[in-house]
């Protein structure tokens, strides 16, 4: 049985209330997460222009290194598992060379 199930007292609306509450805060934070990925996005696509003009390869695998490193360091000072950290950077990392590769491709 869930809250909205039954009748509600003051406690019930004060956690429902709660609830509401933290739930706005969280779309809040997911739109400026995607509006942040957009951003990070036509940056990498430009990269991958430049790379694409100049014969540089989609990936870098030293850069990608350093910034697992930073990034962990970063998620360990927020408090934030430093392996979830890692998984989302490489998830990203994989499409953005999937992009450059595309980019690379229509160059030749």
């Amino acid at each position: 049985m869930s809250l909205l199930d039954a009748p509600l007292d003051s406690d019930d609306q004060a956690v429902l209330s709660e609830l509401g509450s933290l739930r706005k805060s969280i779309d809040n934070i997911d739109a400026a997460l995607i509006h942040l990925l957009a951003e990070r996005f036509k940056a990498t696509q430009k990269v991958g222009e430049l790379k694409a003009a100049h014969g540089l390869p989609p990936a870098d695998p030293e850069r990608e290194r350093r910034q697992i490193e930073r990034l962990k360091a970063l998620s360990a000072e927020a408090d934030l598992d430093p392996v979830f950290a890692e998984k989302w950077f490489n998830f990203v990392v994989a499409e953005v060379i999937q992009h450059h590769r595309r980019i690379a491709n229509a160059v030749q």
